[in-house]
């Protein structure tokens, strides 16, 4: 059944451009160039219940956007929306009670007070039940490995930890659904895994439905079976991240180094060389050709060390990015 379902969501912001000096502040007072620009355009797709879906795209892409209007944080220009039945932008409370949104860039953390203050607060405002708040905030504490840590001060926490703390804080009152907005923006390796494992982990546990954005692959890879990517305001991928790989399945890359100087020339003969050094290269050759390409490299160069590999799925998706922008000139 799907929880999330969105028909043609469209976004338009407006805006006035100013020129610059007190001249063009007195010209702005009796005549303003407004503009329009379009974040989200007429985007449709559907999310099942207990679905984990990952939202990929540059910098204004409108992924951010999109999450605000499903949480009804934004009205959109256009288009319709239904999660769980209800029109978010109407801000009801039976609906407010079941999403809960993280944004990586912004805290609903109260910085000079102990985050189980913040705790104690959302409790009296989504009513919660003391024992069950009792049950889920040990349950959650433990999950994430910060019982400890709920008496400090939220400012004298790492990025990390305060990340952690406002998972919690999300859900206290247990949401069917968790809009997540760059969750893991500015943290370390280890912090970054731990966010994921415990998100991929609550939501097998709990099939809560999860709609996330990142610009880390890991992100959604690690979490995400389906993911969407968003250019310009408009979908130009949905289904699983691996297909992206397909794009260029038909290609190889070849790492290698050699005990002695390359002859570059010898290298073009057999493939694309993409990078170069005096005695090790990466080349792209098709995947027809590798084993052909690999004989002729060993038997013809004094090879130390030879890796061969996919291409990386960075590529695949901006090859979406580059093939979405052309279409929208």
């Amino acid at each position: 059944m799907a929880v999330i379902e969105a028909e043609q969501l469209c976004k338009q912001f407006r805006y006035s451009t100013k020129a610059k000096g007190l001249q063009g502040t007195l010209h702005n007072l009796f005549e303003r160039q407004k503009l329009t620009k379009t974040a989200v355009d007429r985007i449709s797709f559907s999310v099942e219940e207990g679905e984990a879906v990952g939202l990929l795209g540059p910098n204004g892409a409108g992924k951010t956007t999109t999450l605000k209007m499903l949480s009804g944080i934004l009205y959109p220009t256009s288009g319709t929306v239904r999660v769980n039945g209800f029109i978010p932008w109407e801000r009801r409370p039976e609906y407010q009670r079941q999403f809960a949104i993280v944004m990586g860039q912004k805290s609903q953390l109260w910085p000079d007070l102990p985050a189980v203050d913040t705790f104690e607060l959302n409790r009296r405002i989504y009513r919660i039940d003391p024992e069950e708040y009792r049950r889920t905030l040990a349950e959650l504490t433990d999950l994430l490995d910060v019982g400890p840590l709920l008496q400090v001060q939220v400012r004298r926490l790492s990025l990390g930890e305060r990340m952690k703390m406002e998972l919690i804080a999300a859900l206290l009152h247990r949401p069917a659904i968790l809009y997540l907005d760059e969750p893991t923006i500015g943290l370390d390796i280890l912090s970054q895994r731990a966010i994921r494992d415990f998100l991929r982990y609550y939501n097998q546990q709990t099939k809560t439905t999860i709609l996330l954005t990142s610009h880390y692959t890991a992100d959604i890879e690690a979490i995400c079976p389906r993911s969407i990517i968003i250019n310009h305001g408009r979908v130009v991928f949905d289904g699983p991240l691996a297909q992206v790989s397909e794009v260029f399945g038909h290609k190889k890359l070849i790492s290698l180094r050699s005990r002695q100087d390359l002859d570059p020339q010898v290298l073009a003969s057999l493939g694309l060389v993409r990078e170069f050094t005096s005695n090790t290269a990466l080349m792209e050759v098709e995947r027809d050709q590798l084993e052909s390409c690999l004989q002729q490299l060993l038997g013809r160069l004094p090879v130390m060390d030879l890796d061969v590999k996919d291409i990386p799925i960075e590529e695949g998706i901006a090859y979406f990015y580059q093939r979405s922008g052309e279409a929208a000139q």
